[in-house]
């Protein structure tokens, strides 16, 4: 274990739950830390965007950066239910294995799914992690975050081939990425399991936000071009309805403004 960020993250929860500005001794004191390395474990916090210091006292708190993740998280577990219908339609008019994912680091997690009738079918599960860069609804979320590429370096990391297919360099991931980011939709072929192919596309919530993404896996039996471009129909369309059933509304109409009076002439 890492006895550093270990002691950060304690830091950092301990601060959350006083909720209130403390100072650099009260930390000390808490954790039977020298007050300059607590002051580093603060200051550090404080780079990194987990807490903030008052100017005039020097005194710290957290910072909201932990409502935000925490509602990111609680967004992406409660959703399930109410993108369902959505989900389930598209697996109906699809044939193929429907999930829904979030991004969690790296990886995508899938949260629910709908399995393939057909004989031939793809396979996951839910509760199941694969990498993000490897798989579509993967490459759809990190297409929507727009990471600049020393940022996704340090997301990802070393990039591992898994198939002959995988994307291992970043020029050609970022290239994808911003191919996917265009057309609204990402594509796997083959990347992450030989003979499975996918397409994913990204949900938003009510505020705009990005909290997960509707992934299609196919066998690349049936995932010919002009058959993809027509999942890739019904993907959007999926994505689109299910965004509306968590309050998205892409282009807000404004409420309309008053018709002047004419005026009559003098």
């Amino acid at each position: 274990m890492d006895s550093t960020l270990a002691k950060g993250l304690a830091v950092l929860e301990w601060l959350a739950r006083q909720q209130r500005d403390c100072r650099a001794i009260e930390v000390a004191q808490a954790f039977a830390l020298a007050r300059s390395n607590a002051h580093r474990t603060l200051q550090t916090l404080v780079e990194c965007g987990w807490a903030t210091q008052d100017a005039a006292t020097s005194a710290y708190r957290a910072s909201l950066r932990l409502f935000e993740l925490g509602a990111l998280v609680g967004q992406a577990a409660d959703i399930g239910p109410l993108v369902r219908p959505q989900l389930a339609a598209l697996a109906q008019a699809s044939g193929e294995t429907i999930h829904l994912a979030a991004l969690d680091g790296a990886e995508i997690v899938y949260l629910d799914k709908f399995d393939s009738p057909l004989p031939v079918a793809a396979y996951s599960r839910v509760g199941g992690r694969a990498p993000a860069y490897c798989v579509a609804s993967g490459k759809a979320l990190l297409a929507a975050a727009g990471l600049d590429p020393p940022a996704l370096r340090a997301l990802l990391g070393k990039l591992v081939a898994h198939t002959p297919n995988t994307l291992t360099d970043y020029g050609a991931l970022g290239a994808e990425l911003q191919r996917s980011r265009a057309r609204g939709y990402a594509e796997n072929r083959e990347e992450w399991r030989l003979g499975v192919c996918g397409l994913g596309a990204v949900l938003h919530d009510a505020r705009g936000a990005v909290v997960a993404a509707v992934g299609m896996s196919v066998p690349s039996t049936r995932f010919a071009r002009a058959r993809a471009r027509q999942l890739a129909e019904l993907l959007l369309a999926c994505a689109a309805a299910a965004s509306a059933a968590l309050g998205y509304h892409p282009n807000p109409v404004p409420a309309a403004l008053p018709t002047p009076l004419r005026r009559r002439p003098e």
